[in-house]
This record gives C-alpha cells, structure tokens and sequence, in this order.
C-alpha cells in the first residue's frame, strides 16, 4: 500500500486526479457590507482587502464578482440611522432591501442570501431586543421575522438568522409560508459560537455590543453537544442548511454536524481567520494562497458542504492556477 500510495503521488496530475477533497467555486460564498452613507464607505483597516460598499458601487462590484465565477454572496446592512429596536432592519427602503433590488437588476445569475440579525441595526448592538440588560428572545422572534420577510419581498433568494435567538427558524419559517414565500429556504446559523474571532467583522459592520457581550446567546467555546442539539432544533424548525461559524477552531463539530445530519452543512470561517492569514502573510511568516487554500480545504474535508470566506474572491482569482 505505502508503495501505491507513493506511486500516485509521484505524478502531480495522476495525484491531482485522485484528490479525495475537492473546493469547487460553486462551493463559496462572499459576504458583502454594503452601506447608505459614502461617508462610511470604503477600506476597514482590520478587515485587509475588504471594504464597505456604498449602494451606488453595488452594479459594478457585483458584475466583477459573477465574472470570476463566483455563484452566490452574503449581504449584510450598515445602516446610516440606529434605534433601540433595529427598526431600519425591515424598512422597505432599507440599506439590504434596496441592495437586492439592484442585484437581481445587475446581476441576476448571483444567489443572494441576507443576515437576518439586529445587532447591526439597534443603537446597543446585540442581536434582540433589550429589556435593561436583559435580551427579551420571545419580543425578538416577531422582528427577525419580519426582516426576513421584507428580504424576501425584495429579491432574496436565501434568508440566513444569525441572532441565535430561541425559536428564530420556525418564527420565521412560518412568516415566510404565511406571506407566499414558501419557497425561500433558510440558512441557519445553528451552532454560533461566542468567539473572539469576530472582532474586524464588528468594526466593518459597525455591530459591536454597547454593554455586555453575547454570551448569554451564543455557544460557549467549550461545548460540542450543544451544538449539536441546537442544528436538531434549527431543522425540526424548517432550516434547509445549517451553519457551523467560526470554521478553523470548529473543525470537530463541523465533522460531528455532518455525520449526524443528513442536510446541507455551511461553514462561516470568519473575519477573524482571515485577518490572522493576512497578517501572516504580510510579514512573510507563510504563503497566503498555500494557506488559504489548505484551510478551505481542511473545513471542506472536516464534511462542510458551503464556505462562507471573505477569500472567496481571492480564490475565484487564483482559480485558473489551481484546478
């Protein structure tokens, strides 16, 4: 076998063609910040080769995007106005609201999928509604679902709740079936962890907790079987992917996810893994597209169907070199 096996590798196209683990474009998904103000628009120092995208730049980016073969990308809102109840969320004129009407017009072969959270929406920054300092998970459900309805009215092909609020997918769900949407599938962010790598994505989005953290709903580090119970819970609520986020410091889970459940399985690595890559890279500690490239592969192999990567088009542009 140790023979076989040397004589496969021997030959990079013969050891290419064998490859158990494959990323495919159609496996990756972009986020995108898109903001209303140009005041906010623009590079986010933490967030290297990222930006937030005023809405008159959309046509342009999102025509670059589906030329290098890209299939689908995650929208998140940065509104100009924030109140105590996110209410610019599910405005009909909203930032994400007015994004999908251009996107599907500039862009129609793109799958666009929306957040649907508060944080980045409420003056205190968290994912619900705040009663003192306490999140009020049940006046939460009715809002989310509500946002999820007013993206789906807009053009979204794919909702994503990323609050971890109780009960969100089936607040949803049912809102969705009831409006006529029923055929609007839902990608939950079932096992999200209150981890510390999501710090550039705050800045970029503008979403940082103004007191507290999130810890009361989002997973402790340390727990794998909660995990676990929360993806069982997300689909008898009607989710059609679950989520996994962050990816690389996850990679068990992920595995355990896959081998329990039968349904598609989606993998956020977060702006945090992206950052640590970049900045090793700058200083020349290692090869940011071997790394890259190993990391996506190792989520992917690790039984992630979907990755959600703020490399998505990094790897579209090196695409050519490495299939």
């Amino acid at each position: 076998m140790t023979i076989l096996l040397r004589r496969l590798r021997a030959n990079p196209t013969l050891q290419a063609m064998v490859r158990e683990t494959r990323i495919h474009l159609e496996d990756l998904i972009y986020p995108l910040f898109v903001v209303e103000d140009r005041t906010m628009a623009g590079a986010v120092p933490h967030l290297p080769a990222m930006e937030r995208i005023v809405l008159e730049r959309l046509p342009e980016v999102l025509e670059e995007i589906a030329l290098l073969g890209l299939k689908a990308v995650l929208l998140f809102g940065v509104p100009r106005y924030k109140d105590c109840e996110g209410r610019e969320a599910y405005r009909e004129d909203g930032v994400v609201q007015r994004a999908l009407r251009i996107g599907k017009g500039v862009a129609p072969s793109l799958l666009f999928i929306t957040d649907v959270c508060l944080c980045g929406y409420t003056s205190h920054g968290h994912c619900g509604i705040v009663e003192g300092k306490r999140i009020d998970n049940r006046a939460t459900l009715p809002i989310l679902a509500e946002i999820a309805l007013s993206h789906a009215r807009s053009g979204a092909d794919m909702v994503a709740p990323s609050s971890m609020m109780d009960g969100q997918v089936q607040a949803i769900r049912e809102r969705l079936d009831r409006e006529g949407f029923d055929h609007i599938p839902i990608m939950a962010y079932s096992a999200k962890y209150a981890s510390a790598l999501y710090g550039p994505f705050r800045e970029v989005a503008c979403s940082s907790p103004q007191f507290g953290d999130r810890r009361s709903y989002q997973m402790d580090c340390g727990n794998r079987r909660e995990a676990l119970r929360e993806v069982m819970l997300d689909i008898e609520e009607g989710a059609d992917i679950v989520m996994v986020k962050p990816a690389l410091f996850y990679l068990d889970v992920i595995r355990e996810v896959r081998e329990k459940f039968p349904v598609p399985l989606a993998a956020y690595s977060t702006s945090g893994e992206y950052a640590m890559v970049k900045a090793a890279a700058r200083e020349g500690f290692l090869d940011e597209k071997k790394t890259v490239l190993e990391l996506l592969t190792a989520v992917k192999r690790a039984g992630a169907d979907l990755l959600i990567t703020y490399y998505a088009k990094e790897v579209a542009l090196w695409w050519k070199d490495i299939r």
